[in-house]
């Protein structure tokens, strides 16, 4: 029984937040939470423009997205890829490597994240294209 609420509950908040991130757009409203690390330094960090960015997607414009946050993109890719392995074994009884588990995958993560994290914070032309809009 609870693990039956316990799914109905996630799936309910997770289809609420998508409707509430459809209808709404970041940039018309300020009531939604600001980054704080770009609030206090003006430093973009490798999530800012993530809220902008879901509402784009949410309303099918893949230019939006790459506008707001490229990353975010990059990560919806490879949550994918995971999901679709992962079904793959799963529906068709395969024994697909999933390179997501591979001991290296956080490592090659963290140094993407950072070097974009850097990039997008290089107020010079083609850099400053990272920044959010």
């Amino acid at each position: 029984m609870w693990n039956k609420f316990k799914w109905f509950a996630i799936i309910f908040g997770g289809l609420s937040l998508a409707l509430f991130y459809f209808l709404t757009n970041p940039n018309e409203v300020n009531y939604l939470p600001e980054c704080p690390l770009y609030l206090t330094t003006g430093i973009y960090c490798p999530g800012c423009g993530s809220q902008r960015a879901t509402h784009q997607l949410l309303n099918l414009n893949i230019f939006g997205v790459l506008q707001q946050n490229v990353l975010f993109f990059i990560s919806l890719i490879f949550i994918g890829y995971h999901l679709i392995v992962t079904g793959i074994n799963t529906i068709f009884k395969k024994n697909i490597y999933n390179y997501i588990y591979h001991p290296k995958t956080p490592l090659v993560i963290l140094v993407v994240i950072l070097i974009f994290w850097i990039l997008r914070n290089i107020p010079y032309y083609p850099y400053n294209l990272l920044a959010p809009n």
